[in-house]
């Protein structure tokens, strides 16, 4: 092998490794990934606002019987949907990790025959009226301290009066909704 064998072997070589090297600068210019603004990730948390703050003083809800009078019943539907991982809403329907919904309102707060209450539900006896639902649903734990109900509730009132409205026409006899 002489001098200029070896030559033409080099140049290939190095001719190679140079295309590639021109490839790779190439297409990093063509796919060469955005830098964030700002590093991480953003966690959205929601403030509580301190006590004395012009923040603090959120309005009051209307009372659930004006927010009846115009909850929608396919608004309700809808958002009760969220309640079906752990409740059934038919006539006779089983209980799952939470009791079969089916005429609870007018009834009393431990309904459903063959469901294990938590002692905080049993003891806190009464009806689930409008109001009372109402308040439960704003937010189970803080209303019924020591319920199982693992659900943080939900904060809107008017979807709160919509699944109310829901709820109460899935009943044999349903309570009277009032007027507007």
């Amino acid at each position: 092998m002489d001098g200029f064998e070896l030559n033409k072997i080099m140049g290939a070589v190095l001719g190679t490794l140079l295309f590639t090297l021109s490839l790779n600068i190439v297409a990093g210019g063509l796919f060469a990934p955005h830098a964030p603004e700002k590093a991480g990730y953003e966690i959205a948390v929601e403030e509580t606002p301190a006590a004395g703050s012009a923040q603090a003083a959120i309005p009051p809800a209307e009372p659930i019987d004006v927010r009846l009078a115009s909850a929608d019943l396919k608004k309700g539907e809808a958002a009760a949907k969220k309640c079906l991982a752990c409740h059934s809403f038919e006539k006779g329907g089983p209980n799952k990790v939470g009791p079969n919904l089916y005429g609870v309102i007018g009834g009393p707060r431990a309904h459903a025959q063959g469901f294990s209450y938590s002692a905080a539900m049993k003891d806190a006896g009464g009806t689930w009226d409008f109001e009372a639902l109402d308040k439960f649903l704003t937010n189970p734990r803080g209303e019924i301290k020591g319920t199982s109900m693992a659900f943080a509730g939900i904060k809107r009132p008017e979807e709160r009066a919509d699944v109310i409205a829901y709820l109460n026409s899935l009943s044999d006899n349903p309570q009277p909704l009032p007027k507007q």
